[in-house]
């Protein structure tokens, strides 16, 4: 009898396992058109900005500003490849191709499906971001020692962005709804979560706005560990990672639960 419930319910971390395994299958069927945009985007962007813009602004913060510039980049691309996964990858799954339905058929749970999603997510920003540290390190932007563990944030970057995406998913019934996620949020927190200039830079009145939003948090670790200039204060950007991924992960888990089983 132990051995036949051991086969219908397999591990817990097997299980998330097996929804990672089937979305990295999927995702390196087509290996070159997956990855190579991770190292071609970081590119141009540090050439058409950084250069560019780099030629009238020579430091930023008193770093050069294409250093400044690569340090917020690391952990941005994080942010947009987790956002996409789970909204209109995961709404395309879910109403679509009706994968999850499949999926449930398999000894899995609802809830280990969508945490699965997360921690695949997750893995797509810590992907993102090596490409990034690849990129500005074989370039000599910034020196690898200083940003080998960045992509480590880019991870956590993911899991945030993550959770905040299944939640909004969990409400949208048409796939066009996400312009207005994309548009209204993710777009404008890419330029005022301080990858492009200081927060100081801000009216006063922007920047509680700015120190709220999730991604500066993320921006300000990647920089501080890709400038070597780490600061007490950090352990609070740290904190606010951890309880924003935990709590929107625990909305996102509740409401797709129901939708799913649904």
């Amino acid at each position: 009898m132990p051995a036949s419930s051991d086969r219908t319910h397999p591990p817990f971390t097997t299980r998330l396992g097996g929804v990672w395994f089937r979305h990295f299958r999927v995702y390196t069927r087509n290996l070159i058109s997956n990855g190579l945009p991770p190292f071609l985007e970081p590119l141009i962007m540090l050439v058409g900005i950084g250069l560019g813009l780099g030629a009238y602004i020579s430091r930023m913060n008193g770093t050069p500003y294409i250093q400044f510039l690569a340090a917020g980049l690391l952990v941005s691309s994080a942010m947009f490849t987790a956002a996409f996964e789970c909204s209109f990858a995961t709404f395309i799954r879910l109403e679509f191709d009706k994968v999850y339905d499949g999926m449930l058929t398999a000894p899995i749970t609802a809830n280990n499906l969508i945490v699965g999603e997360i921690i695949w997510a997750g893995t797509k920003g810590f992907f993102f971001t090596l490409s990034v540290m690849i990129i500005v390190s074989v370039f000599g932007i910034l020196p690898l020692h200083r940003v080998i563990f960045v992509p480590f944030v880019g991870f956590a970057t993911g899991i945030m962005f993550a959770a905040l995406s299944l939640f909004v998913t969990s409400f949208v019934k048409n796939i066009n709804h996400f312009n207005f996620y994309f548009t209204g949020f993710i777009s404008p927190m890419f330029f005022f979560s301080g990858v492009f200039f200081p927060l100081d830079s801000l009216p006063g009145w922007v920047r509680p706005l700015a120190e709220a939003l999730p991604l500066t948090h993320a921006v300000r670790i990647s920089r501080a560990l890709s400038l070597a200039r780490p600061e007490p204060e950090l352990i609070w950007d740290l904190l606010y990672i951890v309880l924003f991924s935990g709590i929107f992960g625990l909305f996102a888990v509740r409401r797709l639960r129901r939708r799913l089983i649904d």
